[in-house]
């Protein structure tokens, strides 16, 4: 095995499948039934966006905080964001009142066995299109939204770099997950979605370990980061650079048990995917 043979089985074992897929597809067909039942011509339209939609949502074997973002848009816009999270959470609370149910602003989380989703409330201004709850600290109420501008740079970055961005982020999202969150899942998909990989697709047949090295490598958080963000992320780009380097030198085999290291496989990651 290579190191780009072990990058390859991790990404395509970061694809929700089979029972998993299965379970999903049903809770989110049970919630659409749901909301159109319960509230009528209260809802303008209601959809699912975010990673789900863009293929880069990770099994929850590999990511415990996978979620599916669902978004709710209310007719009119005669309230304040509260009184929509209220509407959402009253809801939840007749459907799955034995389910875990939290808000977490701007979304109403609710927590099922296999899936957890994030509703989130919107409403649709005429100037500005949708909005949705902007978060405490802003000044205004609402903050526009494009739900899925990201899924448009996703796409085209995917199809000018072989398909080989959507595993790269699952990869890294895998990292992120295992490694206590050093990054917000969104903001970092965003990020390596929308950066350029210019250099990396100049490399001749360039391959998925390319493109997770340059991921890594570009990474850089702010000065006021948690120090353990900093220490995973220190930690990452130094089993990079070496194994790149051991791998260019020809130790394919030094290079493969670093990169190991830091993205195991799935069984042996759960200890310290679960805290355990």
């Amino acid at each position: 095995m290579t190191v780009n043979s072990h990058l390859r089985e991790l990404a395509d074992a970061a694809v929700i499948r089979n029972a998993e897929k299965q379970s999903i597809s049903r809770s989110i067909h049970t919630l659409q039934q749901r909301l159109e039942y319960y509230f009528g011509n209260e809802l303008s339209k209601h959809f699912i966006f975010g990673s789900y939609t863009r293929g880069t949502i990770l099994p929850r074997a590999m990511d415990g905080n996978s979620d599916i973002d669902y978004m709710v848009v209310f007719e009119g816009s005669n309230y304040k964001p509260q009184t929509y999270l209220d509407k959402l959470r009253r809801f939840v609370e007749y459907y799955y009142s034995s389910s875990e149910i939290t808000q977490s602003n701007p979304t109403i989380v609710l927590t099922l066995n296999h899936i957890k989703f994030e509703l989130v409330p919107a409403i649709t201004d005429w100037f500005h299109g949708l909005q949705i709850p902007a978060k405490r600290a802003d000044l205004n109420d609402w903050i526009d939204t494009d739900p899925n501008d990201i899924n448009r740079d996703l796409s085209n970055a995917n199809q000018s770099n072989n398909s080989l961005i959507k595993p790269m982020i699952r990869l890294v999202k895998y990292w992120n997950a295992i490694n206590n969150y050093p990054f917000n899942s969104f903001e970092l998909e965003k990020e390596l979605a929308e950066r350029s990989y210019i250099w990396v697709s100049l490399l001749t047949s360039a391959q998925l370990k390319d493109y997770f090295f340059d991921a890594v490598e570009s990474l850089s958080l702010g000065w006021g980061a948690a120090q353990y963000k900093k220490t995973a992320l220190d930690r990452a780009k130094t089993i990079v650079r070496q194994a790149k380097s051991n791998s260019q030198d020809g130790y394919e085999a030094l290079a493969l048990s670093q990169i190991k290291e830091l993205l195991p496989e799935v069984t042996t990651a759960k200890g310290a995917l679960w805290g355990l």
